[in-house]
């Protein structure tokens, strides 16, 4: 739930025009341990954005988050 929070704070507070890292809010809730957060915080934004909460982009492009992808993402806020 801490990591749901973080991403849609975070992605909001940067608006749509810039967006924000998985690792940005592992950080931001994981500590020390952030690392081992990355992976469920990539889920969890690609979950959000399957609701329409955020978007995920790849180099630039928005993705489809029910087609997996590989390698880095980025996620922005869709208002």
């Amino acid at each position: 739930k801490r990591l749901r929070a973080a991403i849609l704070a975070l992605a909001r507070h940067r608006g749509p025009t810039f967006s924000i890292c998985p690792s940005d809010d592992a950080r931001a809730v994981g500590g020390d341990g952030w690392g081992e957060l990355t992976a469920q915080s990539r889920t969890i934004a690609v979950a959000l954005a399957g609701h329409g909460d955020v978007q995920i982009t790849q180099r630039g492009n928005v993705i489809d988050p029910d087609r997996p992808s590989r390698g880095p993402i980025r996620i922005s806020s869709k208002d």
